[in-house]
């Protein structure tokens, strides 16, 4: 039978152990900060499009009311939930002529234009400002035709 001799080992696969170790201790810390990364991502992401949709909401809703005054209104805020709100208002541009023969009102009429504007914002800590807030503004300008008169109510 063969002896085998360990005497000329001098320690290398201890020192290629512990090199492989160092290198998978690194991967995992940069793959753990790239995931916490992504999830703060995705979250300044989810409250931006939270910020997006309130928006939306605010100026359907202000168009839905149908109440286009040509004198001064307000802006009002409507708080959807604890992180959101949003503030909509409604601008009187002013009043354009329509002449007899593009529309069939017998004496001609008015167009009133009105830009109707919704800026919402999701807060990510209410009470507090934080650099995460979301604020979206949307706007939509549109006119009515109706009869010639100093004001449309």
């Amino acid at each position: 039978m063969k002896t085998i001799s360990y005497t000329k080992q001098q320690g290398a696969a201890l020192v290629i152990g512990l090199i492989l170790m160092v290198v998978i201790t690194v991967l995992a810390i940069s793959g753990m900060n790239t995931a916490t990364t992504e999830l703060a991502m995705a979250r300044n992401d989810q409250n931006w499009e939270n910020a997006f949709q309130a928006a939306e909401t605010g100026l359907e809703q202000l168009l839905a009311q149908g109440l286009f005054n040509t004198t001064v209104s307000a802006p009002v805020t409507t708080y959807l939930t604890s992180n959101e709100e949003v503030t909509t208002g409604l601008l009187y541009e002013g009043s354009t002529f329509v002449p007899d023969k593009a529309f069939s009102l017998g004496t001609g009429g008015m167009a009133y234009h009105f830009l109707a504007t919704s800026e919402a914002r999701s807060l990510r800590a209410p009470g507090s400002t934080t650099d995460r807030d979301s604020k979206a503004t949307h706007s939509q300008a549109f006119y009515i035709v109706g009869p010639v008169a100093p004001t449309l109510e």
